[in-house]
């Protein structure tokens, strides 16, 4: 059998510290880095996205970050086929690294998912289509959500494309988009050193609140205007947690501390969903970064465990 690619993966919820580690690991292994975070590829959404700085790379080559406009979507599909491109290029002068927060993304690199379009059913999408010309798009999502909730959370009411997909999917299989997914053989098709950062909970959500106060601090609302000036909307960019509740802020429908709120409660619920989805999902060698714990003596622990799984010193 030939020998296996080896990949460092770092995920965890929003704000536990993945940049910092990531840039540690990488320095010590020559190590560059694959972004695995969706909504951090759009261009002009950096605040909201806590897009790493250039100073904070340290030097450490960065890929798939500013790569769309907030117009264009961006699939898994895409960051599948994109991401073992990257990585099979990363290897040829050193170690390949993912790091992020958007599980199925990752799941979609490391494991031999095949987004086929052999299941397909053309006269039950003609007729999706036909309704939706007549109904509007807002009937065919409805009918996303009662049957696959997790897919309509994440498709845009006004993406008739996935919605339809999706629909399609779960009419040939009668299983979800990710279950469809999920049920494939899972072959890992690299040598995962699979990395998890944790945090208990109560600190974490602490971190997170004054990360959106830092945020705003730092001119998310003038990053968010920006946008909204621009007339983008109904795409997928702006259901970015920080511009969907600000650009409710500025349609009149709440405060800005209604606003700044909502952004602290739907980062909280986001970070929870995170955890119990590398939890339930995914193989993972966890690494609790609550503060009471040394942060270097914690990556150094971190450091030290890839350094095993390399046979490296």
């Amino acid at each position: 059998m030939p020998v296996k690619q080896k990949l460092v993966v770092i995920i965890g919820p929003t704000a536990v510290g993945k940049t910092k580690t990531s840039i540690q690991l990488a320095k010590k292994f020559n190590g560059e880095i694959i972004s695995g975070d969706s909504m951090q590829v759009y261009r002009g959404m950096d605040i909201g996205t806590a897009k790493i700085k250039a100073e904070e790379m340290e030097a450490v080559p960065h890929y798939f970050i500013d790569i769309k406009d907030p117009l264009e979507s961006y699939t898994v599909a895409e960051f599948q086929q994109q991401g073992r491109a990257k990585i099979a290029e990363i290897a040829t002068r050193g170690l390949p690294m993912i790091v992020g927060g958007t599980g199925l993304y990752i799941q979609s690199v490391i494991y031999d998912y095949q987004f086929s379009q052999a299941v397909e059913n053309m006269e039950f999408r003609n007729e999706l289509l036909k309704k939706a010309a007549q109904e509007g798009n807002a009937v065919l999502h409805d009918q996303l959500a009662l049957v696959d909730p997790v897919s309509a959370r994440r498709i845009h009411p006004n993406n008739l494309r996935r919605i339809v997909r999706a629909l399609e999917i779960y009419e040939c299989t009668g299983k979800t988009m990710t279950e469809y997914l999920e049920s494939q053989q899972k072959e890992l098709l690299y040598d995962v050193i699979l990395i998890g950062l944790t945090m208990e909970r109560e600190v974490l959500y602490e971190r997170i609140n004054a990360r959106v106060d830092a945020m705003m601090e730092e001119g998310l609302l003038s990053e968010v205007q920006s946008l909204y000036e621009q007339n983008i909307r109904n795409v997928q960019s702006i259901q970015a947690i920080g511009y969907k509740e600000l650009y409710d802020y500025l349609d009149g429908k709440l405060t800005l501390t209604e606003a700044i709120e909502q952004m602290k409660q739907n980062s909280r619920r986001y970070a929870k969903r995170q955890f119990t989805w590398f939890r339930n999902k995914m193989n993972v060698n966890w690494f609790d970064m609550t503060p009471r714990n040394d942060e270097n003596k914690k990556i150094k622990e971190i450091i030290d465990f890839v350094a095993g799984k390399l046979g490296v010193k």
